[in-house]
């Protein structure tokens, strides 16, 4: 519908809405007597003349804006149209819906992780909520500079504190490393609390932030894929094996680079069944070496007990003997 819809009246409405824009703003164009206010589901209209917040309606309809919304306003209660003159205002429309918007790091970020100088470089991805909070705040900051403001302005100003808050709830939270995913609802809320404080200094409210994927290098992917395949098959060489060259087959590669592999496993396996090996040989050499001095302590005993030993040639002599049957030594 155009401004003007005769010489003396005029519709003042949002005009070419868009579902991305946040507020667009009525300015610049006199509201004749006669003219009507269009108010549509889903938003607000707040009035402002010479820059200052003159009334705010919320409630959609078809007002006479002579008679239902100039008596409202703070300033211009009493103000009268003229047959040739009318109301030169400004009418901001505000959207009121929650605006749900994906975000994403454009580049890798760096996290402070043990063992690497450089940092572990991830990337991440998600979505957040926000709507118009502060009307006030929103006039002040932002729309009295501009015609209109815009959901990508609004991700613009996220996404270029999303590297700092990132490093700063992983580090706060103390969450693992290589386990953020698990833990990504814990540094989720505490970044959504530090946004909103943010962006409300600009009217804007955040009512939700959500990471919903963390990646990690190619060469970090594949070893946590490793790792938990070799965890799910144990010390089994020949599932081991079995499983690495099906891997082989459905991807086309040659063995060579999983011959390597299980070389290294094998040589791994083979060391330790080997340290095995030795220490039960050492138990088995200490149980038979105490076995053989036990019956030599046992037979000395017994010939002690039958009759002694032969001065002689040191041979235990038969209970009762005269003379050593080794060496004919009289005993008695």
């Amino acid at each position: 519908m155009g401004l003007f819809s005769g010489q003396l009246s005029s519709v003042v409405e949002w005009e070419e809405y868009r579902d991305d824009v946040i507020f667009w703003k009525f300015a610049n164009k006199e509201i004749k007597k006669g003219s009507r206010l269009i108010i549509r589901q889903g938003q607000d209209a707040i009035f402002m003349y010479n820059g200052v917040v003159e009334g705010i309606f919320e409630n959609e309809g078809n007002y006479d804006i002579e008679s239902d919304i100039i008596p409202f306003l703070s300033t211009l209660a009493g103000f009268k149209f003229g047959f040739n003159s009318g109301l030169r205002a400004e009418v901001l429309f505000v959207n009121t819906k929650e605006f749900n918007v994906k975000w994403g790091t454009k580049n890798a970020i760096n996290l402070p992780a043990p063992g690497l100088p450089g940092g572990m470089p991830v990337r991440a991805f998600g979505n957040f909520q926000f709507k118009a909070a502060d009307y006030l705040k929103l006039i002040e900051k932002v729309a009295g500079v501009k015609q209109q403001f815009t959901v990508d302005e609004v991700r613009e100003r996220v996404i270029g504190r999303l590297d700092q808050l990132l490093m700063k709830w992983i580090a706060k939270e103390g969450k693992d490393m290589f386990n953020l995913q698990a833990n990504a609802y814990d540094i989720s809320k505490g970044i959504c609390k530090d946004l909103d404080e943010e962006l409300m200094e600009i009217g804007i409210g955040v009512t939700g932030f959500a990471i919903q994927s963390v990646t990690y290098p190619e060469e970090i992917q594949e070893m946590v894929k490793k790792v938990a395949a070799q965890s799910m098959i144990g010390s089994n060489m020949g599932v081991y094996q079995n499983v690495a060259m099906t891997d082989a087959v459905a991807k086309g590669h040659s063995g060579s680079g999983i011959a390597q592999d299980m070389v290294g496993m094998q040589m791994g396996m083979m060391m330790g069944q080997q340290m095995m090996n030795n220490m039960n040989q050492m138990n088995n050499m200490n149980m038979a070496g105490g076995t053989n001095q036990t019956n030599g302590m046992n037979q000395d005993n017994q010939a002690q007990t039958a009759g002694g030993f032969c001065p002689n040639c040191g041979s235990p002599a038969a209970a009762g003997a005269n003379f050593c049957t080794k060496c004919g030594q009289k005993l008695n």
